[in-house]
């Protein structure tokens, strides 16, 4: 029951409506028996979202497109991989003190690391909050990194900062061969309700070739039916989603949930 004494979370995004952390979130909080409540909210800046947080003594916020990167400024503290990162997904406030921290890119890469990912190249769509964790985590591993992005500038920085490759986004198609081992999509292409929409042509696909793509709505992206058509290895977004999400749970509660839960509880909303 919620009460005056409930904590309040939430997810700061734009769009977002898709959001399934509420329900994975709020199935920890009635599995643990925490007097708590998580809701999504839908903001145009990302100071909106901090001075909610202040004034409306929410307890912590996870942070998802496109504010990742820009909440950086208006934290009192930031995690140090997070600050490597350059982008934030998961804020907690403790007595106003606000801190930042990341649990995107462990969630990104065990996911591929029983493929290998030492010498692999690795291409990353996308240049945001996203790219910077899942970039960092490759780099981390010793991968080759090739960055893909629309935005020519901040695809050029991601590049800079781990030596690796750029394509321009609207090159690709031009390309006779990207020759990439693994392609990850960060971008929200190909997101509800966006979904005939792909973020990488399937001519540069090959049947040796992994594809992972982040997003969870819809779990079978376009992206990842080409990828089946060409004989690839898929990962869809959930399997990070829901690691991700269990790693904000256990920094702010402290418990470590039930991952079966939490899969369960998707399954269930989704029907």
């Amino acid at each position: 029951m919620i009460d005056t004494d409930t904590h309040l979370y939430c997810i700061f995004g734009n769009p977002i409506r898709h959001s399934k952390s509420p329900v994975i979130h709020n199935a920890c909080f009635q599995q643990y028996q925490i007097n708590a409540i998580y809701l999504a909210f839908e903001i145009d800046e990302i100071s909106k979202g901090i001075a909610a947080i202040r004034s409306l003594n929410i307890k912590g916020a996870s942070v998802t497109i496109p504010f990742k990167e820009s909440i950086i400024n208006h934290l009192d503290w930031i995690d140090e991989d997070a600050l490597n990162i350059g982008a934030v997904n998961t804020v907690v406030n403790q007595d106003g003190k606000l801190s930042g921290f990341n649990t995107d890119y462990k969630a990104a890469i065990d996911p591929l690391k029983p493929f290998g990912l030492a010498n692999k190249r690795i291409c990353i769509i996308g240049a945001g909050g996203a790219a910077q964790a899942v970039a960092y985590g490759i780099h981390r591993e010793k991968g080759d990194l090739v960055i893909i992005n629309r935005n020519k500038e901040k695809g050029k920085n991601l590049a800079l900062k781990y030596k690796a490759d750029f394509i321009p986004m609207d090159e690709v198609n031009k390309m006779d061969n990207i020759n990439a081992d693994i392609i990850i999509n960060t971008t929200s292409i190909g997101m509800y309700p966006d979904i005939e929409n792909s973020a990488f042509p399937s001519t540069h696909m090959h049947s040796k070739m992994v594809v992972m793509d982040i997003i969870y709505n819809p779990l079978k992206t376009k992206l990842l039916s080409y990828a089946l058509k060409k004989g690839c290895t898929t990962i869809d977004g959930l399997s990070m989603f829901i690691h991700q999400g269990a790693a904000q749970f256990k920094i702010w509660t402290g418990i470590s949930p039930d991952i079966k839960l939490m899969r369960k509880a998707l399954i269930k909303g989704d029907n």
